[in-house]
């Protein structure tokens, strides 16, 4: 068990990178000591993140010289989606703690090797699924498995939001950098859905199309083609369906995430960001209804440090908890698989317009 500082090294320093460095300064125990990024703009990014801190971390073009450096205890994989296979190689082989940014990856014999690195690595490894861990989300599920719906029977979630944002290069403009609408920005819901539902999926429908946004770029002539709005419903093994409602042309909306639970007592809602837990019981017809509603807090500082509803800076916690052999990993590769799986599906049954049985894919 770890008791001193645990020393950080960062791998990817874009956007997601700058919120991992920012949940880090306020998370005691925790101090930055390597980068690994080969753009230089990205590590400029960083470094300013890091402020007066910054003196003391050393700068690496890959994972693999941060691996061989000796300077860390834990990584954090915001690297490409594309990228985490082998950036992953040299941080196993040296036995380092790894969180590990969603997607796992951006194909199941990736995510699948992946989830064989990490049962023989002697350090533990997390996926980094922050949706789990916002407040609200977390409170939800909470009562969901207490009970509080009855017998769950219907899951739906909803974003609506903005567009893919600029990345290096856009190469989250095209499927086969990012796995794919469904796998790169889904995965998060996915893995709710499973998380929730307590059951796996079993078959998958998605409609999905490039309707709106960026049918006006063109890379080197090559125009992307990612999905910007989809319907997708899942069938569960217990017989919970679920189903996600995604666009990514609704940045006006109250409320970016929607999460509603129906079971045979009551249902239940989660708005994010509004914070607020809705639960309606069953009354009957034409009877009074007997709504409640309660906001959940979250940390200020919490929800300053990132663009995730505070959700990143409770997920270090947890991971450093885990390091130190305080919790258990909650988000294992597994997990990270098994979501990478139900995207996938859902990437294919948008292009074939078919049902996706899960049964198609080796686990």
């Amino acid at each position: 068990m770890l008791t001193n500082a645990v020393r950080y090294g960062l791998v990817g320093s874009g956007m997601m990178g700058v919120e991992h460095i920012q949940n880090l300064a306020i998370t005691p125990g925790a101090v930055v000591t390597a980068l690994a990024d080969p753009t230089e703009s990205s590590l400029g990014w960083a470094k300013k993140a890091l402020g007066d801190a910054a003196d003391g971390v050393q700068s690496f073009s890959s994972s693999a010289e941060l691996a061989a450096s000796g300077l860390c205890d834990a990584v954090i994989v915001a690297s490409p989606n594309y990228t985490h296979r082998d950036v992953l190689v040299p941080l196993f082989d040296a036995g380092l703690h790894i969180l590990c940014e969603k997607p796992l990856a951006t194909k199941i014999e990736d995510a699948r090797w992946i989830v064989e690195r990490a049962a023989q690595s002697p350090g533990i490894f997390w996926t980094a699924m922050e949706y789990r861990y916002m407040p609200p989300a977390a409170e939800f599920i909470r009562q969901v498995h207490g009970g509080r719906t009855g017998k769950l029977q219907m899951l739906s979630i909803r974003e609506h939001r903005f567009p893919f944002l600029p990345k290096v290069g856009d190469w989250n403009r095209f499927a086969e950098n990012t796995g794919g609408t469904m796998v790169e920005k889904c995965c998060h819901f996915f893995d709710l859905m499973r998380l929730i539902t307590q059951s796996e999926a079993v078959r998958v429908y998605c409609s999905g199309a490039m309707d709106v946004n960026h049918l006006d770029e063109s890379y080197d002539g090559r125009r992307p083609d990612i999905i910007d709005n989809s319907y997708t419903t899942v069938d569960f093994a217990n017989g919970v369906r679920a189903m996600l409602d995604l666009s990514m042309f609704a940045d006006g909306a109250e409320n970016q995430e929607e999460i509603t639970a129906v079971g045979d007592k009551a249902r239940l809602d989660c708005l994010i960001p509004e914070g607020s837990l809705v639960y309606s019981p069953r009354v009957g017809f034409r009877q009074p209804k007997a709504v409640e509603r309660t906001v959940i807090e979250v940390d200020e500082t919490a929800l300053k440090a990132g663009s995730h509803h505070g959700s990143t800076y409770y997920e270090h916690q947890k991971f450093l908890g885990a390091i130190r052999g305080d919790g258990a990993v909650e988000v294992s590769a597994h997990d990270g698989l098994m979501a990478v799986a139900i995207g996938t599906a859902a990437e294919i049954s948008a292009r074939e317009k078919r049902v996706v049985e899960m049964s198609e894919f080796e686990f």
